[in-house]
């Protein structure tokens, strides 16, 4: 149901953006760099957290490590990730597929600045075996969100530790 609540999303409101599919799952970081051909900090992570009594997504570089320091100042409360069960349910998408697209409900959304490095990212869309591409500034467009500087860059080859 979430690939196909993605596909409706783009289908509505950016029909010039396909989805793209993969026989290779794309469930994490470097495994979804090898199934779409890009360097890992390309793809942009969408991080669930429960910020006191909100749930918030955080849309960073691959290769960004989350500063609990900086989510802290920014939102007033320490940041707690979602537990594996709240994700799908809250987010409608499934670990590994979560994005800012087609959403469940209608959540907060945030993109790190280390996005902002690259022309073109590939977020998931809605499942493991499935990606868009999209310029960081187009995503932010279509999804409502807010720039944040809440993450740290790490060298690639810390981030697929």
């Amino acid at each position: 149901m979430s690939l196909e609540s993605v596909r409706a999303f783009f289908a509505e409101k950016a029909p010039d953006i396909a989805v793209i599919e993969s026989s290779m799952s794309s469930a994490t970081v470097a495994l979804a760099a090898e199934a779409y051909g890009v360097e890992p900090a390309r793809i942009a992570k969408t991080l669930s957290l429960r910020v006191g009594d909100r749930v918030v997504l955080i849309v960073a570089a691959g290769t960004s490590r989350m500063d609990n320091k900086k989510v802290k100042a920014l939102f007033g409360v320490k940041p707690k990730m979602l537990g594996l069960d709240e994700v799908a349910e809250i987010t409608g998408h499934e670990v590994g597929g979560v994005c800012p697209f087609g959403l469940k409900a209608p959540l907060p959304i945030y993109c790190d600045v280390s996005l902002k490095a690259f022309d073109i990212v590939v977020p998931a869309a809605g499942s493991t075996h499935s990606a868009v591409k999209i310029t960081p500034e187009r995503m932010v467009q279509l999804t409502g969100a807010e720039w944040v500087d809440v993450c740290e860059l790490r060298p690639a080859e810390a981030a697929s530790a």
